[in-house]
């Protein structure tokens, strides 16, 4: 089997799963929060990112409050009328301590790749995307996937957003990209946590030096690091001027009118491309593993 072979598969079958996401929202809308709740979402790591991404996205329909954490930093101290934790593995050590720790207290709800995991018999309620789990161990699908079903769950319709990701998976990604070095993403509202994904895909797989910050952000110092070698890409329109400033830094600028999950798609796509330029396997990259459990943490 070659190299990458795993992640690339998983990349290009996204979609499809969107596609399998947006039918399963319909039967499972009474697991998924209410209008009106005031909901944390969870996760670590990818599916931390993802779990940005909802809350600013749900919040900002005005179904209701909504706040993201590390599954190992929520503040108990709020009061939330449900807990919603992505674990593409359900073994992840972090998330299986939180939903044991407000058992009885606070409905539960786990959006997983595994639902025989542990965190199936952890939380109150489970959604398994056993169709979109993968075997690489940098995670794509699955988080796509859990983000396009809980914007169905929003009342989002994803038909345009499959379309795009369809692009998103047969486009040749353009040459110029991957002559960068330095690659530097940027998001507004709920894209931020897109923006946090593309970067931590890139280091993940290709161990490349990225960044990403929220688009205003970026002017406030951080834009002194772009020059030639880098790449500032933009998850949805970027502020007005931004473009014309990045052109001064003598960067690369591309913010392209995809859907912003397909165009997370596109950076999962970049990432393999770079990793395969510098002899890596994103599908087994260096120090992680599938699922992080720490040692001596109970089943």
């Amino acid at each position: 089997m070659s190299a990458a072979a795993h992640v690339t598969a998983e990349i290009a079958s996204q979609p499809e799963c969107w596609t399998r996401a947006a039918e399963l929202a319909v039967s499972v809308a009474d697991r998924l929060p209410h209008p009106g709740e005031r909901v944390a979402v969870v996760g670590c790591g990818t599916s931390y990112c993802i779990a940005r991404a909802y809350a600013a996205l749900r919040e900002s329909t005005g179904l209701g409050e909504t706040d993201a954490y590390p599954a190992s930093e929520v503040a108990l101290g709020r009061p939330y009328d449900r807990i919603v934790a992505i674990t593409r593995s359900g073994t992840t050590t972090e998330v299986l301590h939180l939903l044991a720790a407000v058992a009885g207290r606070i409905p539960t709800l786990a959006i997983t790749g595994v639902t025989t995991a542990p965190v199936a018999h952890r939380a109150d309620a489970v959604i398994g995307l056993g169709f979109a789990d993968e075997k690489s161990v940098v995670q794509t699908r699955f988080a796509t996937t859990a983000l396009q079903l809980l914007r169905a769950g929003l009342g989002t319709d994803l038909t345009p957003s499959i379309a795009d990701g369809e692009l998103a998976v047969a486009e040749p990604l353009p040459r110029s990209w991957l002559e960068r070095t330095q690659f530097t993403f940027l998001g507004s509202g709920w894209t931020t946590g897109l923006a946090d994904e593309a970067a931590l895909k890139l280091r993940e797989a290709a161990r490349v030096w990225t960044e990403s910050y929220a688009a205003m952000e970026y002017r406030h110092g951080a834009i002194s690091i772009s020059d030639r070698s880098s790449l500032v890409w933009s998850f949805g329109d970027p502020p007005a001027g931004l473009e014309d400033e990045v052109a001064t830094t003598g960067a690369l600028f591309t913010a392209d009118a995809l859907d912003p999950v397909a165009s997370l798609v596109r950076a999962q796509r970049l990432a393999v491309e770079l990793a395969g330029r510098r002899g890596m396997n994103p599908d087994r990259p260096r120090n992680l593993s599938r699922s992080v459990i720490l040692a001596g943490a109970p089943a």
